[in-house]
């Protein structure tokens, strides 16, 4: 056996090996590494030095977390799309596109006339980590979400931007009793569709197709879904036998350097420093208990009470919203005093949810009283009107509006967050100047902080208690749901409590809302009177968080819940 060469792919979820001599695959590996990069990747190369005891390897590195790794070991970094162009212009050299998803991202590369490769940045929908978070929601793994989809017979439309937003596509339909073979084939499709919409935005992909990536090689019924969406224009498509592998092929065909052996390598990964790996720390939400007392004595100022429906005469007035994930109503009276109030899931079913709602006023509601007119808001608007033949409906936004201008008057900005949206008014001279909503993403809403909860086997409420105490919330940044699943689970790895993890995550939902859908540049562009709205703010560490970034005391209501 002459000079062999070693590649290693470290990806979001995987890390891979490959071993070459001349051309010839003599050695292959790949294995999820759970966030902890260097235990896994030590415990491979351990492997290869047990199959090759005394070799030396020639070693590149490739991957979205390579850099480091490279570094640590001394050998050379091979950008991902040079390695990948590499091992196909090798062994497939007519190929046209190549479409790979790995555990986080999608990649579209086109190699002619040159290669060009569009891939995805601050969204992880329609990835592997994307297709696992849609099979827990079926109770199975990936590979049972193949082998349902293998005997489907419809498909149903779900989207695939967001694992928030495709949550809810599929929880209504199980609720509905949807068959989970067609399910599963529709996720299948909904991935396709986000990798040709989303990437290749409108550029033909023509020709002879290869298929790369873990998802790609062990699930067939993915390839399916591509094949069904792409059959008009491909001339072929190929998966090859190691597609997992191939950029980590490529790697060890460009490897180059001082030959080293694995001893050596798992030498320097284990005895090189880890403080560049130890995730960033912030501030306690609350430094002590007397903090949190007065925040939460300044927030009880701010007081709806609730008058008994039993005692209320002449016309109630009726509003509902009909939310994402939760369903809000409140009945007032003449005088606006506020006589009942329902917040509770929808449980994908919104209709249902505002019937049992009316049947509850109207057994509570006295005969000295009057439903005199209903009004609907919300995501379920006109189904939620039309079924319960209510009177009105009304934009979202007016509602919000009015409601934090009677119960605030002067309010300058309000702010709502709720279970998939969130939404800025910028008032002046008291009418709504701008709005701004999130689109695309839903990062940072309530359900971003309830799949987290469930995630580590938590009730929101104890989930959002335990963030109050946190001494070292860890900064998780502010990114897509399947971006942040590497990063809690990096901080778990470095010691992180559910704590520390769920301030991090409070801190992750204001910096979504203030970065990404209000675009804030300076807390004063916020005006003197914030009004915050929504269920996720009556989370005391959002709600602190928010002030805490923004430097800003603002008003939260105790029916926040309740304002749209």
């Amino acid at each position: 056996m002459g000079e062999l060469a070693l590649g290693m792919d470290i990806g979001s979820t995987t890390v891979k090996a490959v071993v070459l001599d001349g051309e010839r695959v003599v050695f292959s590996d790949y294995r999820r590494h759970q966030a902890s990069v260097r235990g896994e990747l030590g415990k491979l190369l351990a492997e290869v030095g047990r199959r090759f005891p005394g070799q030396r390897f020639r070693c590149a590195v490739t991957g979205s977390g390579g850099v480091h790794v490279a570094e640590l070991m001394g050998v050379t970094f091979v950008q991902e799309v040079i390695a990948g162009t590499e091992s196909i212009q090798r062994f497939l050299p007519d190929t046209d596109v190549v479409i790979e998803l790995g555990g986080e991202d999608a990649k579209i590369t086109y190699l002619k006339p040159v290669p060009e490769q569009r891939m995805n940045g601050t969204c992880a929908g329609g990835t592997g980590a994307f297709i696992d978070q849609m099979a827990t929601l079926l109770q199975t793994d990936a590979q049972g979400l193949d082998e349902l989809a293998s005997r489907y017979t419809h498909l149903h439309p779900i989207a695939s931007r967001c694992g928030v937003f495709a949550k809810s596509d599929l929880q209504p339909l199980i609720n509905q009793g949807a068959a989970h073979t067609d399910l599963a084939a529709s996720v299948f499709q909904a991935v396709s569709t986000q990798t040709i919409a989303g990437l290749a935005c409108g550029h033909p992909i023509r020709g002879n197709i290869v298929f790369l990536g873990g998802p790609l090689h062990f699930l067939p019924q993915l390839r399916a879904a591509y094949q069904r969406a792409l059959e008009a224009q491909a001339t072929s498509f190929t998966t090859p036998e190691d597609a997992h592998l191939y950029v980590a092929l490529g790697a060890a065909l460009l490897a180059g350097g001082e030959p080293s052996s694995a001893r050596k390598l798992v030498q320097r990964l284990t005895q090189a420093t880890q403080l560049s790996l130890v995730s960033s720390r912030m501030r306690p939400l609350f430094a002590d208990p007397a903090e949190y007392e007065a925040f939460q004595l300044r927030h009880r100022q701010f007081q709806i009470l609730q008058k008994p429906l039993s005692g209320a005469i002449g016309d109630l007035f009726l509003g509902i919203d009909a939310g994402s994930t939760t369903i809000k109503a409140v009945l007032i009276d003449a005088e606006g005093e506020l006589r009942y109030s329902h917040y509770d899931s929808n449980r994908g079913d919104p209709v249902k949810a505002g019937v049992e709602i009316m049947r509850d006023i109207y057994a509570l509601m006295p005969k000295t009283a009057v439903l005199a007119r209903a009004c609907v808001t919300g995501y379920g608007e006109g189904l939620v009107q039309t079924a319960l033949r209510a009177d009105d409906g009304e934009i979202e936004t007016m509602a919000h509006y009015r409601a934090a201008q009677r119960l605030s008057p002067g309010v300058t900005s309000v702010i709502d967050i709720g279970g998939q949206d969130m939404k800025y008014l910028r008032i002046r001279n008291q009418a709504i100047d701008s709005i701004a909503v999130n689109e695309a993403c839903s990062s940072g809403c309530g359900s971003f902080l309830q799949t987290f909860a469930q995630t580590m086997g938590q009730d929101i409420q104890s989930f959002a208690d335990a963030a109050i105490s946190a001494q070292s919330p860890v900064d998780l940044g502010s990114r897509c749901t399947v971006f942040m699943n590497s990063s809690v689970k990096q901080a778990q790895k470095e010691g992180a409590g559910v704590a520390d993890i769920s301030a991090g995550l409070s801190y992750a939902v204001v910096r979504n809302a203030l970065y990404k859908v209000i675009k804030l540049h300076d807390a004063s562009e916020l005006g003197a009177l914030v009004v915050v709205q929504g269920g996720t703010f009556l989370n005391d560490a959002v709600l602190r968080a928010f002030e805490l970034l923004t430097g800003t005391e603002v008003v939260r209501p105790n029916i926040a819940g309740l304002m749209g």
